[in-house]
This record gives structure tokens, sequence and C-alpha cells, in this order.
């Protein structure tokens, strides 16, 4: 499983209420009319992700797919037939935003994160090694662990998200970040 993650924010003149409304609709019309192996998507407010606006308030989309052979058909369908408007009334009151790629590693999908744990693979460590160590953590927390993809995107290599936040051990460094559901809600 693929996440296609969308970091934005809003416009300085677009409140808040209204940048949100016009974000759910978006999700509606795109659940509504799905692509091939797209699975679902979420959206959440977000404040200290220094590769967002900054570390500002901002906000983060996830789109999971079954594989990176859905993520043309996502593509495609977010612009185009009954997502286009929605899309595209969205699109005009975001100021900007970047994305990334992330498969999921340990666990299953979080339905409702309310914390994202980011961090990067300390050094000197094997992939084996910090899945074997995360791995308990992940499976008592119901978390999620997903792992950037082809260094694209931003944010730092992995993101473990749960619904509560988790402290991760000695030699990791993180950075924790709160979450608000806006979609679904």
């Amino acid at each position: 499983m693929l996440a296609y993650v969308f970091w934005h924010w809003r416009r300085p003149d677009a409140g808040a209420e209204r940048y949100e409304e016009l974000q759910r609709r978006f999700h509606v019309a795109l659940r509504a009319a799905s692509p091939a192996g797209f699975l679902s998507s979420r959206s959440a407010a977000m404040v200290g992700a220094p590769w967002a606006r900054g570390g500002a308030e901002a906000y983060e989309d996830w789109y999971l797919v079954e594989n990176s052979a859905a993520l043309d058909p996502l593509n495609d369908a977010a612009v185009t037939a009954s997502r286009q408007a929605p899309h595209d009334a969205a699109a005009a009151v975001a100021e900007g935003g970047t994305a990334g790629l992330y498969r999921l590693r340990l666990g299953d999908p979080v339905d409702d994160p309310r914390a994202g744990v980011w961090f990067s693979k300390p050094a000197g460590m094997s992939y084996a090694v910090l899945y074997g160590a995360l791995e308990p953590l992940v499976r008592d927390a119901r978390a999620a662990l997903w792992c950037r993809q082809m260094v694209l995107g931003p944010g730092p290599e992995f993101c473990l998200q749960s619904r509560e936040s988790i402290k991760l051990p000695a030699p990791f460094t993180v950075c924790e970040i709160p979450l608000r559901g806006v979609w679904p809600l």
C-alpha cells in the first residue's frame, strides 16, 4: 500500500472554516467517484512541520492507493469529471503545497490519526534493526509506520501515525506533530 501525502496551506484571505469545507467537498467527490486502485483519503490540520509552510498552520492529506499503478488514475481523477469543480474550488484558496510518497511498512493504516511522529533512520542503523525495534511499539499502539519512497518528498524518511502520542526510544530524533481531523469527520 502507498500513500500520496499532500501538505498544503490556505491563502491569508481564505478563512480556515471555508478552506476546510472546500477540502471536505473535494474528498467527498473523490470518494463518490473513486479511480481504480484508490482506497481512501483523509485530511488533518497541523502546526509544526518544517517542510509545510515553514512549520506554520498547514494541512496534511493522505491518499491511500493499492500500488504505484494507481497513482496515474488518482492524478487524472482529481482534476476531471465530477471531481474537477470541487478540486478547482479548493485549489483556488490554497496558497501553496508540497507532496511526498510513502509506503506502509508496519501495522495498518490509522483511520483517524491524532499524532504523526516524523523521523529519519539513525546513522548506522540497518532497516532490519529499525523495523525490529519498532514492530512491538507499532503493534501495541495499533499504529502505522510509513516510509518515504525514492526520496520523493520534503518530509523525513519515516512517519509513525497513531491515535495517541508515541515516544520513540533513543537513538531516534523525532518531530512530533499533533493532528486535528478535517476529513472524514
